[in-house]
């Protein structure tokens, strides 16, 4: 077999012919998908710089070349995913640039059969998708369909650029001859291989057998003294869709600082290329190579202290631990690692390291949860937290009245600080995330709660979320007209009908009448067991009904407390 980069144009290079067997599934991709590979493509025209897109498995057909006009025939093997996607992708581009015959010079072979012919499951619409002249969403329910309406509509052509992606798209391209097991090949690809991380690949480029001692030093004595602190570094969270280990997150958020430095003077592309979890291992020799001159001591010197702070910053385990009232690493935590905000992590240790005053990192933790818990709760996007934290430390943000000096004059809808009026009429109408939801009343029942409480106050984890009006309310409260109904479901899934309870009930309380729900019934627990002790459940209890117009008056309530709290 050989195996080799291959760009867009060399695995569609006009006269081949890519055939999907039918014995092949579905093409599956879904949105995920789609919303992903369009902002790599977008990422790709902006740096400008090789980007790997996976790699594909072509094996030479057994029927032979019967087309004149065809020089070559390959059974596609592995790849039909990311070969259909990036097809469905170029059509719609295409289309909304209205240069059909771009597409038909790149795609189209002289037999005027598109380069890539589907099987069976996805043939008709693939083909429909292929042969349509206008820039127009398609009928039907296939992926394939819905993947390129999804292009048509969300595509940016200021945003991607055709000749860029071209250029800078590759793969790696395993070309098997006829008598190759392509099974044995795939599932040894795909199965077998163990992949290394990130830290070991790191490992194996900072040091090698020659200074041994700048290992122990640099590496051992860091990450590896004994097994408690190895156990720590290997800890697992999940990450948006992945799971990414502490030193996996350690060292993304130390590259991120290091290409803020101003005296590197890295470049805007290249801070983009950085920014890629994907590419961390390489981003690290690249930075290395063209801003340190080929010196990786320059990264090592840094990297100690960084790591020791890191290990004294940042702690998963305070998700299962009571946190204090007032703003501390333990709140930070909790958002970070409770609350599913890992794109603090690089601004968080960059404050640890450089903020002398423990009087001045509190007030800056104040006004970051604030800021995170004000835009959570009015459900701003979190799309461009990792510009915005990275800004912070290249802007040496490390006051806090320079911080909420910052966040306040950021006008972008994607990063600014929500007002008082927004966060009011949040609790009125926001319906969060169950988590969120959680994560709201948790950091608020600590910050309120007495501190001679008659009931401890346990860690986030132990916690869970509970509707006082419960969602199938027409079994045991009453039937209500349309209209009416409309307005009740939309109310209970707001701030003011929910609570934070101890453990879950059981279901036939969870949906039972009021009063039962409240007291319990048949060894059950209710709410009053369940919640004995929370603040956040002023004057609830004592309710003899639960309608809209209790959970309206809980909410502004709620309010009143959170303005305090998160100023």
């Amino acid at each position: 077999m050989d195996a080799g980069k291959a760009t867009i144009s060399g695995v569609f290079n006009g006269s081949r012919l890519l055939e999907i067997p039918f014995y092949q599934r579905a093409y599956v991709w879904g949105e995920e998908q789609w919303e992903r590979f369009l902002s790599d493509m977008e990422f790709v025209t902006a740096s400008k710089r090789p980007y790997f897109l996976g790699s594909i498995i072509l094996k030479q057909s057994s029927a032979g070349n019967t087309w004149s006009q065809v020089s070559e025939e390959r059974v596609v093997i592995d790849g039909q995913q990311r070969l259909t996607t990036m097809i469905l992708f170029f059509k719609a581009l295409c289309m909304k640039l209205g240069a059909q015959n771009l597409f038909e010079r790149d795609f189209v072979l002289e037999t005027g059969d598109i380069a890539l012919r589907h099987g069976r499951y996805d043939q008709e619409a693939f083909n429909a998708v292929t042969s349509s002249k206008v820039a127009s969403p398609i009928d039907g329910s296939s992926n394939i369909v819905r993947a390129y309406n999804y292009f048509l509509t969300n595509i940016d052509v200021d945003r991607v650029d055709r000749n860029t992606i071209k250029s800078n798209v590759q793969f790696v391209c395993i070309d098997l001859t006829e008598g190759e097991d392509e099974q044995q090949i795939f599932d040894t690809i795909n199965s077998l291989g163990v992949r290394l991380t990130t830290a070991e690949l790191l490992k194996n480029y900072f040091f090698n057998r020659e200074n041994e001692d700048a290992f122990a030093e640099g590496w051992e004595n860091v990450f590896e003294p004994s097994s408690e602190k190895k156990a720590y570094w290997e800890q697992e969270i999940v990450t948006g869709r992945i799971k990414r280990t502490l030193i996996d997150l350690f060292f993304d958020a130390f590259l991120q600082i290091l290409v803020q430095d101003k005296s590197h003077g890295v470049t805007t592309e290249d801070k983009l290329y950085y920014s890629r979890t994907s590419n961390l291992f390489q981003s690290y020799k690249d930075f290395i190579s063209r801003y340190c001159n080929g010196d990786k001591g320059v990264v090592l010197e840094k990297m100690r202290p960084y790591a020791k702070v890191f290990e004294s910053t940042f702690d998963p385990g305070y998700c299962d631990e009571a946190i204090p009232p007032t703003p501390c690493l333990e709140r930070m935590n909790v958002l970070i690692f409770g609350l599913k905000n890992s794109t603090l992590i690089p601004y968080m240790l960059y404050i640890r390291k450089n903020v002398c005053s423990a009087i001045e990192e509190s007030k800056i933790f104040a006004v970051l949860e604030s800021y995170i818990v004000r835009r959570m709760l009015v459900q701003a996007t979190t799309k461009n937290y990792n510009r915005l934290f990275t800004s912070l430390i290249l802007n040496e943000v490390l006051e806090a009245d320079n911080l909420r000096t910052f966040l306040e004059a950021d006008g972008e809808a994607t990063t600014y600080m929500p007002s008082d009026s927004e966060v009011h009429r949040a609790f009125f109408e926001s319906r969060l995330y169950n988590l969120q939801s959680k994560g709201v009343l948790y950091l608020l029942e600590s910050a309120i709660r007495p501190s001679m409480s008659s009931t401890a106050l346990l860690g986030f984890n132990q916690y869970s979320l509970e509707h006082m009006m419960p969602k199938k309310w027409r079994n045991n409260w009453g039937m209500l007209d349309a209209e009416k109904a409309s307005v009740r479901d939309k109310a209970l899934l707001t701030l003011g009908n929910l609570a934070i309870i101890t453990h879950s009930l059981n279901a036939s309380i969870r949906d039972a009448s009021w009063d039962v729900k409240k007291s319990g019934k048949n060894g059950k627990d209710g709410l009053a067991l369940c919640t004995a002790g929370l603040v956040t459940m002023h004057n609830v209890l004592e309710k003899e009904s639960w309608a809209e117009s209790d959970i309206a008056e809980r909410a502004e309530w709620l309010y009143e407390k959170a303005l305090k709290v998160w100023g």
